[in-house]
């Protein structure tokens, strides 16, 4: 998973960034990878492979991973090269969803490149951007796509949905909200890979103070909740200033110094749940003496597609799965009383895989 992270100057976004990926990779023991200066791995929090990996006395644990971009260089102008411009629009398009910083704190002492906390105004001054860069694309396929449409039923009905979905774009409009008319259009529209179909999560970057009432007395946060809502976007809320001293402090202390805070969770375990949830993952678990496993997959993935996260083999010579929920198998205390108790699936190729699943696949090849 690849989420990229952007925003106005000054809204804390490489704030959020930086602590993000430092605490992630420490609170996982996960070597914080640089691949370039603003990209940063971060493994996915999961206390079940700690347990699972005590119940199999694991040499090795390996949690999921995610990939954040902080997509520098969006000013006002950015989709005609104000900024780094066409650098931040290239790097949007590699990412599965973006997290969209906005400032929701009022301090005199940070100043905002509008002049004022609006943070409706930011997030459509961002927006615009990106339609005015979709929009770009769409008018070189259908300067492409005109020329073969007179003869062509199929790219005659493209041109059609390319000219509608232009239409709903000039409107101010997101490609993620525009309904295709059936699966045919879909699959084009996945095909163009515009910006603004992208899944979004806001990111309310709050004070101290906010944080403990979840926002409620904040009208900013309010209004990006309202705003969101029409999206069907996420929201978490976030103090980028607490998630930097977070970061700073051993793993052993950060549970304290959230509760001390009245917190049950950081920005990050917010942020991972949210993405999960808008991109429609889950993670199933492997486990034994070598190593105890996450795998990402999306809700709805079968048994063998699900091997295959492993390695194409599992999935070519899929078998069976032997499936057992992990909590069952934590409660039992290993695999064989949980086979005692009738509490092991032995499933086969139509089986859709569950979040928390432990699972040992038989295959041949």
């Amino acid at each position: 998973m690849k989420l990229g992270i952007v925003g106005l100057p000054n809204v804390g976004k490489s704030t959020l960034f930086n602590s993000l990926t430092r605490a992630g990779a420490e609170s996982a023991n996960y070597p914080f990878c640089t691949i370039d200066p603003n990209v940063g791995v971060v493994a996915v929090p999961d206390d079940r492979l700690d347990k699972l990996a005590q119940l199999y006395h694991s040499v090795k644990v390996t949690p999921a991973v995610i990939e954040f971009v902080d997509i520098a260089g969006l000013v006002k102008g950015a989709s005609k090269g104000e900024g780094l411009g066409n650098q931040f629009l290239s790097h949007i398009r590699e990412v599965d969803a973006i997290v969209h910083v906005v400032r929701c704190f009022e301090d005199d002492n940070v100043i905002h490149v509008d002049g004022s906390v609006n943070p409706v105004r930011d997030i459509e001054t961002i927006n615009l951007e990106l339609i005015f860069s979709d929009l770009e694309i769409l008018e070189r396929r259908i300067a492409k796509t005109s020329r073969g449409a007179k003869n062509d039923k199929a790219q005659a009905k493209e041109l059609d949905l390319l000219q509608r979905l232009k239409e709903y774009l000039e409107s101010g409009k997101a490609a993620g909200t525009f309904q295709a008319e059936d699966e045919d259009e879909q699959a084009l529209l996945a095909g163009y890979n515009l910006l603004t179909a992208k899944p979004v999560i806001f990111a309310a970057n709050v004070s101290e103070d906010d944080l403990a009432d979840d926002g409620a007395s904040n009208p900013h946060v309010q209004a990006v909740r309202e705003f969101a809502k029409q999206q069907g976007s996420e929201v978490f809320l976030v103090c980028a200033q607490i998630e930097q001293e977070i970061a700073e402090l051993p793993e052993d202390e950060r549970k304290m110094f959230l509760e001390d805070l009245g917190l049950q969770q950081s920005g990050l375990e917010k942020l991972i749940q949210a993405s999960y949830r808008i991109l429609g993952l889950i993670s199933y678990l492997t486990a034994g003496e070598p190593e105890t496993r996450a795998w990402t997959i999306r809700v709805g993935t079968k048994a063998p597609q699900a091997a295959g996260k492993i390695h194409s083999d599992f999935e070519r010579g899929f078998i069976r799965a032997e499936v057992v929920n992990y909590q069952d198998l934590l409660d039992c205390g290993s695999l064989a009383a949980a086979k005692e108790k009738g509490l092991v699936g032995l499933e086969g190729k139509d089986y859709v895989v569950k979040d928390g699943d432990v699972i040992l696949f038989r295959f041949a090849v």
